[in-house]
C-alpha cells in the first residue's frame, strides 16, 4: 500500500473510532463513517468491506498504541512496580474517559458476534493482559519489588477488578477516588514494604 493511501486508511481508522465511541457498534453505519471521513462510499469501500472489519482495524490499532507506549517505557528501563504502576494509570485513564470512550462499542461487538467456534476478541485481550501483568509480577519478585505467591491468579485478579470498575465507570459512573482507592488496594497486595 502507497504511502498516501495509508494516510488515507489512518484517516479513516481514526474518524471511525470517534463514531464508535460516540454511537456504538451496533448503530455506526458505513454512511457515517463516509460523511464522518468527507470520502465517497465507493473510496471507504476500497480500504474496507464493512464496519465490523473497520471496528477491528480500530481495536488493532488501540493496542498497537498501548504496545508502543509499554515498549517505550520498557526502553526507559523502567523497573516492574513501574511498568505496572503505569498500566495501571493508562487503564484509569480510559475508563474515566467520558467521551471518546470505546468500551460501550467493544461490548456490543461482542455480544453481536458471539457465535460458536467464532474467536472471541475480549477474551483474547483478558488473557494478553493477564500474561503481560503475569510477566511484571514475576519480574517484580526476582527484583524484590514484588511479593506474589501466585502471578498468574494475581493478574487475572487484577484484570477482574480493571473490567468491573470500566463497567461501573460506563453503567452506573463511579469517581476518581474511588478507582484511585481500588488500585492502591491492588498494588498495597504486591509491593513489599520496608521495614
Amino acid at each position: 500500500m502507497s504511502g498516501k493511501a495509508e494516510e488515507k486508511r489512518k484517516l479513516i481508522v481514526e474518524a471511525a473510532r470517534g463514531i464508535f465511541a460516540e454511537k456504538g457498534y451496533r448503530s455506526v453505519t458505513m454512511k457515517d463513517i463516509v460523511e464522518a471521513c468527507n470520502i465517497s462510499r465507493g473510496g471507504l469501500y476500497l480500504y474496507f468491506s464493512s464496519t465490523e472489519e473497520i471496528f477491528l482495524e480500530v481495536m488493532r490499532t488501540e493496542h498497537a498504541k498501548m504496545d508502543d507506549i509499554f515498549a517505550c517505557q520498557e526502553r526507559e528501563n523502567a523497573s516492574p512496580a513501574d511498568l505496572l504502576a503505569f498500566f495501571l494509570k493508562e487503564q484509569k485513564r480510559g475508563m474515566l474517559r467520558k467521551k471518546n470512550n470505546l468500551t460501550m462499542a467493544v461490548y456490543e461487538y461482542y455480544f453481536e458476534n458471539r457465535l460458536p467456534g467464532r474467536s472471541n476478541p475480549l477474551k483474547q485481550q483478558f488473557e494478553t493482559g493477564v500474561d503481560i501483568i503475569e510477566s511484571l509480577i514475576e519480574a517484580g519478585i526476582e527484583t524484590g519489588e514484588f511479593y506474589c505467591v501466585d502471578p498468574r491468579g494475581t493478574a487475572r485478579n487484577i484484570l477482574y477488578v480493571l473490567e468491573g470498575l470500566r463497567i461501573s465507570a460506563q453503567t452506573r459512573g463511579i469517581a476518581e477516588e474511588t478507582v484511585d482507592r481500588e488500585l492502591l488496594y491492588v498494588m498495597q497486595g504486591l509491593i513489599i514494604e520496608e521495614d
